[in-house]
């Protein structure tokens, strides 16, 4: 399959001819992005290649272009696929998609919730696709491409947390806005950090860390990003040996399969305060699949496809993991 890029300049030409990729190139001028999508030439199709790690890529099958556009912040693509649905797309980076994107939301909303009693003021600086999916008080999700979620044609099931009257949305810097919390003021705080690139890295340093510490109440929790184990183990290890020290709770390392990240998986970094005692391991919230999401309107009932009944599961280790990430031993 020749790239894209080949087949831009190709003889100083333009060479390809899909009204996808030209549909794109029109309206979305920005050959970085551009790039990611190749044309396969004897099936006429466009597949969109998603860049995994160096070396890798996972590419996606597109049958239409549905929403792009470009912010002070980012690129925004949204695409139908053939396999996985709409799939969003901010700087040429697949950050969900309609198949997969359960796996993701509801562990990291589940994992830090589901362990803790009767958790009340939680932050979610964060995808707003963890609104619909737990009944548990105030959400404060601060998320660059939140109008995304917000185009019920496009997103509508990511959309619905919006309608709940507890939800407070604040769009802005995160961390200036935990900093500016009251100590001691949240239950929980889940964040799905970028990859530690560029402004990203001060996300997972000490600092970042320690701020949220200080937000959460004694014997709160945190719920973190954390990268693939085939990918990252040396970002692991230097989050857990952070985060031990400064959490004087239960400090562990989670994982979940999500096919389009990197690797085909991501994990899970979950930190408790000293106070109350926090089993990660072992819910005290437990689940049904049909949970129950108040409206304005009155309820509407929302159904779980990723977390159940692989809870404590997530906490299971290859021992690859154990032997290259010193934190994790014994």
């Amino acid at each position: 399959m020749p790239s894209a890029t080949q087949l831009l300049f190709l003889d100083g030409s333009v060479k390809f001819s899909h009204p996808l990729v030209l549909e794109y190139a029109y309206y979305y001028v920005s050959w970085d992005t551009l790039v990611h999508f190749c044309f396969n030439e004897s099936l006429n199709e466009v597949y969109f290649n998603n860049p995994m790690w160096p070396g890798e890529s996972h590419s996606l099958k597109v049958e239409k272009i549905l929403f792009r556009d470009k912010s002070k912040y980012q690129e925004v693509l949204v695409f139908q696929s053939s396999a996985y649905g709409k799939v969003l797309v901010l700087d040429g980076i697949v950050q969900l998609t309609e198949k997969d994107e359960c796996v993701y939301q509801e562990m990291i909303t589940h994992l830090p919730l589901c362990s803790i009693e009767s958790p009340q003021n939680v932050i979610s600086g964060y995808f707003i696709g963890t609104l619909p999916s737990y009944n548990a008080g105030v959400w404060y999700p601060a998320s660059l491409h939140r109008e995304i979620a917000r185009k019920q044609e496009i997103f509508p099931e990511l959309a619905i947390g919006f309608e709940d009257p507890r939800v407070h949305l604040h769009v802005g810097d995160a961390i200036e806005f935990l900093k500016q919390a009251p100590e001691g003021k949240y239950d929980a705080i889940i964040v799905d950090s970028s990859d530690p690139v560029g402004p990203a890295q001060e996300l997972v340093e000490r600092p970042f860390f320690e701020t949220i510490a200080r937000a959460l109440r004694s014997g709160g929790v945190l719920c973190n990003m954390a990268e693939s184990m085939w990918l990252h183990t040396h970002l692991i290890q230097d989050m857990l040996t952070i985060c031990r020290d400064i959490f004087k709770g239960s400090v562990r390392y989670a994982w979940a399969s999500v096919p389009t990240y990197p690797s085909g998986v991501i994990g899970f970094l979950l930190c408790a305060t000293e106070g109350p005692p926090v089993d990660f391991v072992h819910p005290i919230n437990l689940l049904r699949s049909w949970m129950v999401h108040l409206t304005t309107e009155g309820k509407l009932n929302l159904q779980l496809r990723g977390y159940l009944s692989i809870h404590r599961a997530a906490f299971a280790l290859p021992s690859f993991v154990r032997r290259e990430v010193e934190a994790l031993r014994g």
